[in-house]
């Protein structure tokens, strides 16, 4: 087919849509639809990637956390996983002097809703803060974290800490909540009844989706959380490394330590939970994975209904140009030039719709990142070339039984045909 008899047939294609504009629209919604979805929560999904990609690498990429209960866990836990052991704030203490691998090991403990169950309340004179995550640390916490980092002031300090001063460290959130108008560093608060100083606030960190960050925390020294609530027992341990090549070695090390330390059998099962910076990323790919199956198939249904319409729209174009069919032959023209001719208006009609589809979704994920900042919706650009793949793979698929159908027509009953 030369180029001058395919821009014929384009022409003559987008001539048919226009002059069946109702019908064509109708036929294209499946197509839209389709695409759409795909664009939109490929979009969605493709921000959130990045979006999670870069809150891990803000955690920390040479850093992995040591617990003693699963991270990830839903319903009741079994009884042997709720009896272990805790851990000792002395544990993160051998890990350092034991593990060669090991930057640094730090133990922490944590008062909040979500783990124990307990609440906490900081207030400024008529400023108040309910419910904010309570941690106690020691000062190589922050350096084994990069996340915790202070903008202002200072952090815990092993004079806080040998001393157990009743010092604080408070998130941008807090901070900003409790002290609108000035300096919170060298202020004084009252956490849970307490009087506390501040001596640093954190770098502004909003948390991940919108969800509880760095922004809700305030930290003591770890002597203090000690004293103040002796019943919280859980403890973390974070334990960095000086290169994240060396993650797994450090992590095996740790095990072999912590399998000494609490005696676990040889052949038995730890008795505690590690979690490395690939394990946030691969559980939040799990849970994406039952989103996009699920767009795939509703995006199936749609490209099906689309395709099944563009079948039926152009054996319907098929049988009323039966005698252009038929006038077309008898001046010469080929069965792979009639083939040709249908296949391409199926291919233009699809087009339009992906082009369409398209559009729509870029217009949904940019309202979605709009109205719910939350959701970094990104479309990416691989996603907008295999939405119009798609709809151009349905056009052919969906176009060849009308093409070869309208090819294999006689002439002479073409001619006759009324």
């Amino acid at each position: 087919m030369t180029r001058d008899e395919l821009k014929e047939n384009f022409l003559v294609a987008f001539q048919t849509l226009r002059s069946r504009k109702g019908r064509s629209a109708l036929t294209l919604l499946g197509i839209v639809v389709g695409v759409t979805s795909v664009i939109a929560v490929a979009a969605i999904i493709h921000g959130l990637n990045r979006h999670v990609a870069s809150r891990v690498e803000s955690l920390g990429s040479r850093v992995f956390f040591v617990s003693r209960l699963p991270f990830a866990h839903f319903g009741r836990l079994p009884e042997e996983i709720r009896l272990r052991k805790y851990f000792r704030y002395d544990d993160a203490r051998l890990i350092r002097e034991q593990c060669r691998s090991c930057e640094y090991a730090t133990a922490f403990g944590t008062r909040m809703m979500f783990i124990n169950n307990e609440t906490n309340e900081i207030h400024a004179g008529r400023e108040r803060v309910d419910n904010p995550f309570l941690r106690g640390v020691d000062p190589e916490y922050a350096d084994a974290i990069p996340l915790f980092s202070v903008s202002d002031g200072r952090f815990i300090s092993h004079f806080d800490l040998d001393h157990s001063r009743f010092v604080c460290v408070l998130g941008a959130g807090v901070a900003g909540s409790l002290f609108p108008a000035v300096d919170p560093v060298g202020r004084e608060v009252t956490l849970n009844g307490q009087r506390f100083e501040v001596i640093g606030v954190f770098e502004k960190d909003p948390g991940l989706f919108g969800g509880p960050g760095v922004d809700r925390f305030v930290v003591i020294p770890y002597s203090t959380f000690h004293k103040l609530y002796p019943a919280s027992k859980e403890h973390f341990i974070a334990v960095s490394v000086r290169d994240p090549l060396l993650i797994p070695k450090a992590e095996d090390e740790v095990i072999d330590i912590l399998r000494r330390l609490r005696r676990v059998p040889p052949r038995a099962p730890n008795d505690f939970d590690v979690a490395t910076p690939d394990f946030f990323t691969d559980l939040w790919n799990q849970l994406t994975g039952a989103l996009v199956l699920l767009t795939a198939v509703i995006s199936s249904i749609g490209l099906l209904v689309g395709g099944i319409g563009v079948m039926n729209i152009m054996l319907i174009s098929v049988t009323e140009r039966t005698q252009e069919i038929g006038v077309r032959k008898a001046v010469g023209a080929r069965r792979q030039d009639i083939r040709a001719q249908f296949l391409i208006e199926a291919v233009t009609l699809t087009s339009c719709g992906g082009v369409l589809g398209i559009m729509v979704g870029t217009a949904t994920a940019w309202m979605v990142r709009m109205l719910a900042p939350s959701l970094p919706a990104e479309v990416s650009l691989l996603w907008v070339s295999l939405g119009f793949l798609i709809s151009v793979s349905i056009g052919l698929f969906f176009g060849i039984y009308p093409a070869n159908r309208a090819a294999k027509l006689d002439p002479i009953v073409c001619l006759r045909y009324e």
